[in-house]
């Protein structure tokens, strides 16, 4: 294969995007040094507002894993991939109106908080470490896959690419902590749109015009589909719509001669790159944009899993075992997790060559450990019988069959007749050497290699999910379900509101024993009850730990309670 190296402005192209994300660490480690509390590092003291942290959400979603595998995907399987609009809507509407008004107004930084307000502590401490479990191997993946392609296609150096990425994020991450991961989150997103565009507009010219495009993918049965937050899924959208339309155009320079089959490139992970190559061959400065578009994807993934990872390390460990440490210890512990973390997912990314293409990979961890996690935080929100054991069972039957599933995919995989992509032709390819690969005899195989462990891997996080919840809710009443009396019912989402709307006879049913209608807060404020001193809080910003003080029962240092104080504080 040709390798087609980089020119002098695409060295400094690229090489702004990690200056610049440098700078804004720098930047915010000035400006924020006499703010030196934990609070401020790992959670910009709550004060940031929507745009850019929508702008950072959409980055951190979209990795290099969309810019380099959703194209190839699309190349290969058709544009059925843009099918997940459906699924970013739903994802973005269930976390806004299911999950994010539970955790705000439970005044929690980390998530898992959540789990130990709701359960106990090793219900806590589990899903924290399969969370901490996942987060290292995706961002390893992340960090490793677009380096090798790059490095494949461009002969950008593999470890050069690989280090420069991690050191890059350790440094502005440690320095500027969730700040300078959002605004740089925000910047990158901007170089990705840019890179994106430049592809798009540069790739329709010549493929003579976007309706060629569409016409010759249609042609190639290409687009046989059927076959803040809120702010933040228009940017997913865009993200996603680029993506794959990028594939097409890509499929409409190709579709007479296929790089991958012809054997010019070695993995369908390297279809980008090399078209970008061959599209900018003459333009300088163009393929350099791209690969910090490539690349500005991989740091804002990497980036948000440092600032993740060593906030919940710190919130669910650290403060647990020492709950009286001073804001200056706490600021430099934070900044040491930062920094250790950096290091462990740049060196996981040596281990990520085991787990296939980008998309295959990335996807197929998340539905490992994210399905059960899934299935986890909606037992506590949605089902208010179910007790600590069953919370417990049911995480840890999600994640027994999720895994069971992915491994026995990894060593028994589908064959080829199974996942074989759409037609592709090498009819105008330049002969070559290159001879046509013959497709491995597979040997042996037990009987559910060929249904269970043939299940894509888009469906493992469903089967987590259910496979926690159906277990979950089993487990907990074979061991005595949770009485309602005895959550919290800022604990619990009561969506049997929007379905029993007109009956009230139904809807306290549906509780399940909850005290939902005990009063709303202004009511609670007119009548001078307990907590009065921290109702402010608890209106404006949610349940803080500064109003939580106030509650009898409730004990700060092991975040649980022992009574019943609580109920008149419960109204959604």
């Amino acid at each position: 294969m040709e390798v087609k190296n980089f020119e002098v402005w695409d060295y400094v192209v690229f090489a702004a995007l990690f200056v610049i994300s440098s700078g804004i660490g720098v930047f915010f480690a000035i400006r924020e040094r006499k703010k030196a509390t934990s609070r401020e590092f790992l959670v910009g003291g709550r004060q940031m507002t929507f745009g850019p942290v929508a702008l950072s959400l959409t980055a951190s979603f979209m990795s290099a894993v969309t810019v380099l595998g959703t194209p190839a995907e699309v190349y290969r399987f058709g544009a059925s991939f843009i099918l997940f609009f459906i699924a970013y809507a739903f994802v973005i509407i269930f976390t806004s109106e299911l999950f994010l008004p539970v955790f705000y107004r439970s005044g929690i930084t980390s998530t898992y908080e959540y789990l130990q307000l709701r359960f106990n502590k090793p219900v806590r401490y589990a899903a924290t470490v399969i969370y901490i479990l996942q987060t290292i191997l995706y961002t390893g993946v992340v960090v490793y896959a677009p380096a090798l392609a790059l490095n494949q296609v461009t002969g950008f150096d593999l470890w050069g690419s690989v280090f420069a990425t991690g050191i890059v994020c350790t440094f502005y991450c440690t320095l500027g902590g969730l700040k300078a991961v959002v605004w740089t989150d925000a910047f990158q997103m901007v170089v990705m749109t840019v890179g994106f565009l430049t592809v798009l507009i540069q790739g329709s010219a010549d493929a003579g015009g976007l309706h060629n495009v569409l016409e010759q993918s249609a042609n190639g049965s290409r687009l046989n589909i059927f076959e803040a937050l809120y702010f933040n899924l228009l940017g997913l959208w865009v993200i996603l719509a680029c993506a794959v339309f990028s594939g097409l155009i890509m499929y409409s320079h190709f579709k007479d001669c296929d790089p991958w089959t012809s054997g010019i490139i070695s993995a369908p992970d390297q279809l980008m790159p090399y078209f970008v190559m061959e599209l900018f061959a003459t333009m300088p400065g163009l393929p350099g944009l791209f690969v910090a578009c490539a690349f500005s994807g991989t740091l804002s993934t990497v980036a948000a899993s440092i600032n993740a990872l060593a906030t919940v390390t710190f919130e669910d460990f650290v403060k647990s075992c020492f709950p009286h440490l001073s804001d200056k210890l706490s600021t430099w512990i934070s900044k040491g997790l930062c920094l250790l973390f950096g290091v462990i997912c740049t060196s996981m990314a040596v281990a990520a060559s085991l787990l296939g293409s980008v998309v295959q990979a990335a996807l197929s961890i998340h539905g490992m450990c994210g399905g059960p996690m899934l299935g986890l935080f909606s037992l506590g929100i949605l089902f208010p019988f179910v007790n600590w054991k069953g919370a417990l069972g049911g995480l840890l039957t999600g994640i027994i069959l999720s895994f069971w599933v992915a491994i026995g995919a990894l060593i028994y995989p589908a064959p080829t007749s199974k996942t074989w992509p759409l037609p592709l032709s090498t009819d105008q390819c330049v002969p070559s050497n290159v001879t046509e690969s013959v497709p491995p005899l597979l040997s042996s195989r037990p009987a559910v290699a060929e249904t269970w462990y043939a299940l894509s891997y888009l469906y493992y996080s469903a089967v987590g999910c259910l496979g926690c919840v159906a277990a979950g809710v089993i487990i907990s009443f074979v061991t005595g379900h949770q009485k309602g009396k005895d959550i919290q019912p800022l604990l619990i989402r009561p969506v049997c509101n929007l379905f029993c709307f007109w009956s009230k006879k139904y809807k306290t049913l549906c509780w399940c024993g909850v005290q939902h209608d005990s009063g709303t807060e202004q009511e609670n404020l007119e009548n001078g009850s307990t907590w009065k001193q921290g109702a402010e809080s608890v209106l404006r910003n949610g349940l803080r730990r500064e109003s939580l003080a106030h509650v009898p029962g409730y004990d700060p240092k092991d975040k649980n309670y022992d009574n019943m104080a609580f109920e008149k504080i419960t109204h959604f």
